[in-house]
C-alpha cells in the first residue's frame, strides 16, 4: 500500500488555482479531499515527493501533457444513457419538429446538435439513437451531425470506442438495445457503426474565447457541467452558447443548474431547457 502524501493549505492553492485558470472549474475547498485522492497515483508513478512539486512539474512541461494528465484525474465523467430523460422527451418531441420545420422553410438541410461536456459518450448516444429513431434510419433528406466534446482525453477515448457494460443501459429502452447495440461475448454492449458515424468527439477546452465551429447549432446540451464553474464562468459561457445557437435554439442544462436570464440571451422554457432570443 503506497504512503498517502499530504495536500497543504498551499498546495491545494496552487493545483486549484492551476486548475481555475486553464479550465475554469472551481475547486472549492470541499475538493481538497478528491484531488488528493486522484492525483495520489499520478505523484507516485511520476517519483515526486509531494504536490508542490509536482505542480511545478506540471507548469514546466512546455508539451501540455502533464496538464492533460491533471484535468484527465479532477474531471468526473459520471453519466449514463437517458439521463435525465425528460430532456430526451423534449428534445423528440419539442425540439426536433421545430428543427425540422426551420430547415425546411429556410431550404438547408444540415441538423446540428452539440453535447459540451460529452463524458464517456453516453448523451451523444442517446441523441443519435433518438434521431435515428425518428428519422427512421433514413437521412437521405438531412445532413445530421453531433459534435460532442470533452476536456478529458481519457473519457472521449472511451466515448469514441463505443462499448458499454450492460448496467450503463439500464435506461435504454430493450428495443433501443437490440436496434442499436451489438452484444459481445464478455457482456459488454458495443454501439452500432451507423450510430457511431452521426457523431463526432473532438477535445475541447470550454474556457476559451472562441470555439472553431463554422456554423451554428440547433440545440446545445450542456449538463452538469456549469457546476464547476463560478458566476462569471457560467455567464461567459452562455454568451458564447448564444453565440453558437441557431436563431430560436435551444439550450439544455442539467435539473440543478439554471442561468441568469437578466443578461437577456435566453428565455426559460421549462426547468433547466432554454430557449435563444
Amino acid at each position: 500500500m503506497q504512503n498517502a502524501l499530504h495536500l497543504s493549505d498551499e498546495e491545494f492553492k496552487l493545483i486549484s488555482g492551476l486548475v481555475y485558470d486553464r479550465f475554469g472549474i472551481n475547486l472549492g475547498e470541499h475538493k481538497r479531499a478528491l484531488v488528493m485522492a486522484r492525483l495520489h497515483k499520478v505523484l507516485h508513478k511520476g517519483g515526486f515527493s509531494n504536490f508542490k512539486e509536482y505542480y511545478e512539474y506540471v507548469v514546466r512541461d512546455t508539451s501540455g501533457h502533464a496538464l492533460l494528465t491533471l484535468i484527465d484525474r479532477i474531471s468526473t465523467n459520471h453519466t449514463f444513457f437517458f439521463r435525465e430523460q425528460e430532456h430526451f422527451d423534449f428534445f423528440k418531441e419539442v425540439a426536433l419538429a421545430q428543427i425540422v420545420e426551420a430547415l425546411r422553410k429556410s431550404g438547408k438541410s444540415d441538423l446540428r446538435i452539440w453535447c459540451a461536456g460529452c463524458a464517456s459518450g453516453e448523451e451523444p448516444y442517446t441523441l443519435a439513437m433518438i434521431l435515428s429513431n425518428y428519422f427512421n434510419d433514413d437521412f437521405s433528406d438531412l445532413d445530421i451531425g453531433i459534435l460532442a466534446t470533452d476536456i478529458s482525453v481519457t473519457a472521449l477515448n472511451k466515448a469514441a470506442d463505443g462499448v458499454y457494460k450492460a448496467d450503463k443501459l439500464r435506461e435504454v429502452p430493450s428495443w433501443y438495445k437490440q436496434r442499436y447495440f451489438i452484444p459481445l461475448k464478455d457482456g459488454h454492449l458495443a454501439v452500432k457503426q451507423e450510430i457511431k458515424e452521426i457523431i463526432l468527439f473532438r477535445r475541447l477546452n470550454l474556457v476559451r474565447n472562441e470555439y472553431p465551429f463554422k456554423g451554428q447549432f440547433h440545440t446545445i446540451f450542456c449538463r452538469n457541467v456549469m457546476i464547476y464553474f463560478d458566476n462569471a464562468t457560467r455567464q461567459a459561457l452562455v454568451e458564447r452558447f448564444h453565440r453558437y445557437l441557431a436563431p430560436d435554439g435551444y439550450l439544455i442544462i442539467g435539473h440543478s443548474e439554471s442561468i441568469d436570464r437578466s443578461l437577456g440571451y435566453f428565455k426559460r422554457v421549462r426547468p433547466s431547457i432554454y430557449q435563444k432570443t
